[in-house]
């Protein structure tokens, strides 16, 4: 059930389809039946009757888009019906509740536990993105540091076969732990009911804390990830690491608040679980480089 994104109230709708006009709903006029038709002459007895032609109905002007006001608030349910993907990712770097909302919970959220198409080609693109990054920054490392590493000696697809391995084993650590805990920990299981539960009486949204559905949530708010892509055509020299480290910083942050608005369950709770799962995907990230001579490398 979709809900408000200002105040989280569940709406029947998010909008409606108006039309100005439906053809398909106009009825023939009625047939008089109280005189009888006089019947043909002679020389009309071959000659079809005249019909009337129908006078032809006005196009349909086309639909008219109305979004729902909340019941509670006031305000337009979900603004970001009408709004373009440029705007959805501003707002997403911005950090603001109302967009997770609109796209967790009105877009993205499902009932069935399923992850939605779109959100498989979202983590793929960041997994594939992640490969490169990973790669890029340990090729420019001092030679002292990579030199006992068997890795930079192999051909070029089996060491883009072990970053895409190394990637996959943190991406899926780091999940995998934060729905575990979520489960363990209940959090998000205040307020979970189903739609014809729902009490009318102000509370809150069911909160959908799936575990695809905090997946879901940790994909879109890692999309900062995607902010190195300039170094594709735009090389800057980032020996230190800062942009790198500032980034992972920036998705922390975005995936504690994609936590705490799908679980509702505060910062404290988010934040918990968002370190708990970067603790999770260093220590694998830290195993995975060292069998390999790269540990010095995180």
């Amino acid at each position: 059930m979709p809900i408000c994104i200002e105040c989280r109230y569940p709406v029947p709708r998010l909008y409606h389809v108006l039309h100005s006009g439906n053809t398909g709903s106009r009825k023939p006029p009625p047939i008089n039946r109280s005189t009888k038709p006089t019947p043909p002459s002679t020389a009309q007895k071959d000659v079809p009757p005249a019909r009337s032609k129908p006078k032809p109905a006005p196009a349909v002007a086309g639909g008219d888009v109305r979004l729902t006001q909340c019941p509670r608030c006031k305000r337009f349910a979900d603004k970001y019906v009408e709004h373009d993907y440029i705007i959805l990712f501003i707002d997403l770097v911005l950090v603001k509740p109302q967009v997770y909302r609109h796209l967790l919970f009105n877009r993205l959220g499902r009932d069935d536990d399923e992850l939605d198409p779109s959100i498989t080609r979202l983590g793929t693109l960041l997994l594939l993105f992640d490969v490169y990054l990973t790669w890029s920054r340990i090729e420019t490392l001092p030679p002292h540091m990579t030199a006992s590493s068997p890795i930079p000696h192999l051909p070029i697809l089996l060491q883009y076969a072990f970053y895409l391995f190394f990637c996959a084993t943190t991406t899926i650590g780091q999940h995998l732990t934060i729905r575990w805990l979520a489960h363990v920990t209940g959090l998000g299981a205040r307020n979970v009911h189903e739609d014809s539960e729902i009490r009318q009486d102000g509370d809150d949204a069911p909160v959908r804390s799936t575990p695809n559905g905090i997946s879901t949530a940790l994909f879109v708010s890692s999309c900062m990830k995607l902010f190195p892509i300039l170094m594709v055509v735009w090389r800057y020299n980032d020996a230190g690491g800062s942009v790198g480290r500032g980034v992972e910083w920036a998705v922390g942050v975005q995936n504690l608040e994609a936590l705490r608005i799908l679980l509702e369950c505060g910062y404290l709770g988010a934040a918990s679980l968002v370190g708990a799962g970067w603790v999770v995907r260093w220590a694998v990230a830290r195993v995975l480089l060292g069998s390999v001579a790269l540990g010095d490398c995180l």
